[in-house]
């Protein structure tokens, strides 16, 4: 099983290696841009092991932070320990 997660593209890094700081929820991370070379500033993008695989509009990423924000309070209340 893989789990690619939505982004925000921070600032972008031209040259051969194009890459950018990409924003998890205010989490930042070094992501490749070699396979969405049309990603700019302020994209959303789903990212799998440091790869931008594809740019997604803001309502969707929206929809998709929600999602992980809600798995994570289920998982909160299903944890038994204090």
């Amino acid at each position: 099983m893989c789990l690619a997660v939505p982004g925000q593209v921070l600032h972008v890094v031209e040259g051969p290696l194009r890459h950018a700081t990409v924003s998890f929820g205010g989490v930042t991370k070094e992501v490749s841009l070699a396979l969405v070379p049309e990603a700019t500033v302020g994209d959303y993008v789903i990212v799998h092991v440091g790869f931008a695989i594809s740019k997604l509009d803001e309502e969707a990423a929206r929809r998709s932070l929600e999602a992980f924000a809600a798995l994570g309070e289920l998982e909160k209340r299903e944890d038994p320990s204090p």
